[in-house]
């Protein structure tokens, strides 16, 4: 008889939550027990799962028993009030919050780039952020085969990666402008329909904002490459879901546009988008609901002899955030680093 998982997703409302929710039933994870938790604003609502209504609980002292692997995506401070008591409880906590990315003592882990990680948790791995995350399962697959000694970045981040209710606000705006009528502003600071604006997370002393110093600091911890230099500029776009970005490789020897459009064609998680002739590369519509990051625009820096250029889009919701933490689940399952549930039927 296979094992089987008790499963508790924090969060389960949100945008990530539901996400969660399609992914654990289209990829059949050995499931005994599906626990929906969210805040008490939201407890009493019910979400569909394999056919079956199932009511989300206000989340408490005693949400972790007997859970082995908690899917935690309610937002950095929820993650620190909660994610010690679960894993104090027995449970593996899968972090998609930025609260314990950078702690040395935590796993920030992308399948396709250092699956071996996850068997050095202490009961927390984390997610990494959207945007990392992408471009890690990009550019990874090249960085094995000649180092990458630079990554120069530009995001252009959809509404999805500030959550549902952006989302919906977003089309609001673009009601409310259509009709010549005041745009609303209560998730992000400024209009994102027919706009664009720097991504409005806090500024550092050098004037990076807090989404570019994620990319830079992720990606040196996932590619366990302290010394990669790496800058990024993140903007926020009136995309409503899936990110895109320009990115701009540089190696200590040339890597040909031919050579790379081959081992991208071939790497996990990723696929080629590119059709010349018709001008047709990676779009966010495409993206959408897309497992793979889409890759293409392959091309060789005119600027500099060891450099290359790509562009890609990735669904900030799936592969960004909910499908990096199933398939990180699947993982401690296939390695065996999970405490078996009995099985008992899906509430």
């Amino acid at each position: 008889m296979s094992k089987t998982y008790t499963v508790a997703i924090l969060g389960a409302t949100g945008a990530v939550g539901h996400e969660l929710l399609e992914l654990l039933e289209s990829r059949h994870f050995p499931l005994a027990e599906l626990k929906l938790l969210a805040s008490p604003r939201s407890a009493g609502q019910t979400l569909a799962f394999k056919g079956e209504n199932i009511a989300v609980e206000a989340v408490d002292e005693n949400s972790f028993n007997n859970v082995d692997i908690l899917l935690a995506s309610a937002g950095g401070s929820t993650s620190q009030a909660w994610a010690h008591k679960a894993v104090d409880a027995g449970a593996v906590v899968i972090d998609n919050s930025s609260a314990f990315r950078m702690n040395p003592d935590v796993p920030l882990v992308v399948p396709e780039v250092n699956p071996d990680a996850v068997a050095k948790h202490k009961g927390i791995i984390a997610n990494p952020n959207c945007t990392t995350i992408l471009m890690a399962v990009a550019i990874y697959p090249l960085h094995q085969v000649k180092k990458i000694q630079r990554i120069v970045a530009a995001t252009y981040q959809s509404a999805s990666g500030a959550g549902a209710k952006a989302m919906a606000e977003v089309q609001a705006q673009a009601s409310a402008i259509l009709m010549g009528e005041k745009p609303p502003t209560d998730i992000f600071p400024y209009p994102l329909a027919f706009n664009l604006f720097p991504h409005n997370t806090p500024l550092n002393d050098m004037g990076y904002c807090e989404e570019e110093m994620k990319m830079v600091n992720e990606t040196r911890k996932i590619f366990a490459a302290p010394d990669i230099r790496v800058t990024a500029t993140c903007v926020r776009v009136p995309v409503l879901r899936a990110h895109s970005e320009a990115i701009n490789l540089e190696f200590a020897e040339p890597f040909s546009a031919h050579e790379a459009r081959e081992i991208l064609n071939k790497a996990p998680g990723v696929k080629l988008v590119e059709d010349w002739q018709a001008n047709y590369f990676p779009m966010p519509v495409d993206a959408t609901g897309c497992d793979e990051v889409l890759v293409g625009r392959i091309r060789e820096d005119i600027s500099h002899p060891c450099g290359l250029e790509l562009w890609l889009c990735g669904d900030q919701i799936r592969k960004g955030a909910a499908l990096n933490a199933v398939q990180i689940a699947e993982l401690l399952v296939e390695k065996n680093i999970v405490k078996p549930a009995p099985a008992i039927a899906s509430r």
